[in-house]
């Protein structure tokens, strides 16, 4: 719910999964809609306590997928030549994707139509885990580990120029590969805090987020999150 526990209703609505919010104007116009027993009309306010129904509807069930994003595919906004995920994958018109990976990375992406989750994930300020793995291209130093651990700048010229990274969990997988916890998500971050010390990531890999693991899932493929799995995930968000 927004401020003072009230949403729009056709934001209700598109979140209780009835239709997108054009849609769920439709259903408000032609007076399908009630709330607590009476009618309701566009621009409508949605307590929290209310009761909403839709004349002949029922919500349709969330979907909520873990999907392996490959290499080279764009999550979202293709151009040109360019693949993304609804081009790849037959999952249904209306799941799209919490977050981004950028075109040369890979790995886990959560794949919903739970448009109310969204600020939940995604908020810098929940500050909830994503751990990825990292191939750069020499060896992995105790000094590098220690940077960023203890944070890096990587700020560029016009853009939070003086930005320092937060303190996080950084081990050592082999000679050249670490894996890394972030609890933020500034753009291509994991690729400039390794610009910042002089290393180059040759491969980034997200296997984890929050409680939702990439598991046994090969490139381009997904599974159904649900369950006690899907529990502990939205108890974790707040829904």
């Amino acid at each position: 719910m927004e401020k003072n526990n009230t949403t729009r209703l056709n934001k209700y609505l598109a979140e209780q999964n009835y239709a997108s919010r054009r849609g769920a104007d439709k259903l408000i116009e032609e007076g399908l809609v009630f709330i607590n027993g009476k009618r309701a009309f566009l621009g409508d306010q949605v307590h929290e306590d209310d009761i909403v129904t839709v004349k002949g509807m029922q919500a349709k069930e969330h979907e909520y997928y873990a999907y392996y994003k490959p290499r080279g595919v764009v999550t979202i906004g293709a151009q040109g030549e360019e693949k993304e995920i609804k081009n790849v994958t037959d999952l249904s018109e209306g799941i799209f994707p919490l977050g981004r990976l950028d075109k040369d990375s890979e790995g886990l992406l959560i794949m919903t139509d739970d448009g109310r989750i969204t600020d939940a994930l995604l908020s810098p300020t929940n500050s909830h885990e994503k751990e990825y793995t990292v191939t750069t291209d020499k060896p992995v130093s105790h000094q590098l580990l220690m940077q960023l651990s203890q944070g890096v700048r990587i700020g560029h010229a016009g853009v939070n120029k003086n930005y320092k990274t937060k303190e996080t969990k950084v081990r050592r997988v082999s000679r050249d590969t670490f894996d890394i916890i972030l609890k933020e998500g500034k753009n291509r971050q994991i690729r400039r805090m390794c610009g910042a010390v002089g290393f180059k990531v040759n491969n980034l890999k997200r296997f984890r987020i929050m409680n939702i693991s990439l598991g046994k899932l090969k490139p381009n493929t997904y599974r159904r999150i649900q369950g006690k799995e899907l529990k502990e995930f939205l108890e974790a968000l707040g829904k």
